[in-house]
């Protein structure tokens, strides 16, 4: 059984999103991804201070099987990243929710955020996806 934390909001493409202040969301990709990409050797994460727009690819993760796109989840712009996946791109599969956050996204207010969060899935829409 895949681990499908309660508390963060998903995408249909496997990413997880956490409210980490008013105005500012961590994303990653869940275990479920992590699980089916397989061993993960690199990951290329976007530029800080790059806008973003909903579903647009910004990121890649690149495993021993493939490599896939990361898509923004949100409109924002891009305030952080996880440089520590340079050296340890495997983060990624061993604390997908955790230490393998891949960047951190910023909003104009907290209630334009608060729109953004409720378009996405929650846990028991985004089971719906893993086993659809």
């Amino acid at each position: 059984m895949t681990l499908i934390p309660e508390d963060l909001r998903y995408t249909a493409e496997h990413e997880w999103v956490l409210r980490v202040a008013p105005t500012r969301v961590r994303v990653g990709i869940t275990d479920f991804a992590q699980s089916q990409l397989g061993d993960v050797v690199f990951v290329q994460l976007p530029a800080v201070d790059t806008a973003v727009s909903a579903g647009e690819a910004i990121a890649e993760v690149e495993s021993t099987k493939s490599v896939s796109e990361i898509y923004a989840p949100l409109q924002a712009k891009v305030v952080a990243v996880n440089e520590e996946l340079d050296a340890e791109p495997e983060r990624l599969n061993t604390d997908a929710y955790g230490e393998g956050w891949l960047f951190e996204l910023e909003l104009v207010d907290a209630a334009a955020l608060d729109t953004a969060l409720s378009g996405l899935l929650d846990a028991a829409g985004y089971q719906g996806v893993t086993e659809g």
